[in-house]
């Protein structure tokens, strides 16, 4: 079952968004590693760092709370007295003025969990920022989960699967380990959620295992697990705008922004797989000119071109990478240039280091498919990440009791 299939179901919508345009360069990760998904395991020195820019001259007093959620991400039966220690907001107070920048922007950083706010029970949580005199008016809300660490979950990931041997796909198999006596009925009580690199739009959801032996629960040869294995991600960077970087073929400046013109890219599902060193779809932000990127790094308007030949009819392409969660769909959707005869997109984006692909959104669709653009290749060094949940009988929400990353090749 597709995450964002139940998603659509749902009455609340808790997916990663953006709703202030002034919001800029989300960023929601462990502090200790940035391109781990956003998980923190309770009672240990874990946290995570919540960083973002709000682009204005003057400063905005922004305050934050939690909501927890169920294994799908709807808001559970828990009352905020259930789940945090005290009261369910705190001020964002760590803040700096960008400096030295064409673009004003304040950065504000904070990290869960913190002596302000205090969470007390596992599970997924749906954080939301807001002016601190308007708690109504949502700036952007995210996601983040805290674990019990209570289980072993030891991945694996193949390129023989039950679909094709070296072909277009990939296909994860784990097992879960408990303690005797820790889990009563696995048949019934435990939800894994397997997702590919950053992307959410491909998540799958299994509500019940492929078999239970002694103290472990068996996920393989399940068809459910087998992935479009894609293809590496596209590298760009503009950590200099005084010259051209990794895939800029030009660089101006029109005010009030820094353009940064990207070389113009091709389809490659029909090219030979070329292995890369990729971040997985994530982001890095870096001003090689400055000692302080998080303030001193400056804003592009970086335009992205894609040569397919003619437009592509019955549904969009896409830009994806961690740089777009959140953003309102038709920000990063690209647009068709008639007389150039490619598609185009232009996104505001801090200096740094980037991975994006091209997919392909068929009209109607919520997931969408890396075949059409980037091809498939069961050599690509994806990243999956296992989440697994456990909610007992009589329990009123699901514990997250175990995590893992697991990357092929």
């Amino acid at each position: 079952m597709l995450a964002a299939a139940v998603q659509a179901q749902n009455s609340v919508d808790t997916r990663v968004h953006i709703f202030d345009e002034a919001v800029r360069t989300l960023k929601v990760a462990p502090a200790n590693n940035p391109y781990l998904p956003p998980v923190y395991v309770m009672g240990s020195n874990d946290c995570i760092e919540v960083n973002f820019d709000y682009l204005d001259y003057e400063l905005h007093y922004l305050r934050y709370s939690v909501t927890h959620c169920d294994a799908n991400w709807q808001p559970s039966v828990l009352v905020e007295s259930e789940y945090v220690d005290g009261f369910n907001y705190a001020d964002i107070e760590d803040y700096v003025q960008s400096n030295a920048t064409f673009t004003h922007y304040y950065n504000y950083d904070f990290k869960l969990p913190n002596d302000n706010l205090r969470i007390t029970k596992s599970g997924n949580y749906l954080l939301s920022v807001y002016e601190q005199d308007d708690p109504e008016h949502i700036l952007f809300q995210t996601r983040f989960s805290v674990s019990e660490n209570r289980v072993g979950v030891a991945p694996a990931v193949t390129s023989a699967t039950d679909w094709d041997y070296n072909g277009h796909h990939q296909q994860v198999s784990f097992t879960v380990n408990y303690k005797p006596g820790t889990v009563t009925d696995p048949y019934n009580e435990l939800i894994a959620v397997v997702s590919q690199n950053t992307r959410s739009d491909n998540q799958v959801m299994l509500t019940r295992p492929m078999m239970v032996s002694g103290n472990s629960v068996v996920y393989e040869s399940m068809n459910e697990l087998i992935f479009n294995a894609g293809n590496e991600y596209r590298r760009f960077e503009h950590v200099n705008i005084n010259s051209l970087n990794m895939g800029v073929a030009g660089i101006q400046y029109f005010e009030p922004f820094y353009h940064a013109t990207l070389y113009l890219d091709e389809p490659r599902a029909e090219s030979q797989y070329l292995y890369d060193s990729t971040q997985h779809g994530h982001f890095t932000i870096r001003n090689a000119q400055s000692t302080h990127s998080s303030y001193e790094a400056d804003y592009v308007v970086t335009h992205f071109m894609l040569n397919t030949g003619e437009k592509l009819l019955g549904g969009r392409v896409i830009l994806e990478g961690e740089f777009t969660h959140g953003l309102p769909l038709d920000e990063y959707t690209m647009r068709w240039d008639e007389n150039d005869g490619c598609y185009r997109a232009d996104l505001l984006l801090k200096q740094g280091a980037y991975n994006y692909q091209y997919l392909w959104l068929p009209d109607g669709a919520l997931q969408a498919r890396t075949s059409i653009i980037e091809g498939d290749h069961y050599q690509t060094a994806n990243e999956y990440t296992i989440m697994v949940y456990d909610r007992p009988m009589g329990e009123r929400y699901d514990h997250l009791v175990g995590h893992a990353v697991v990357r092929f090749n």
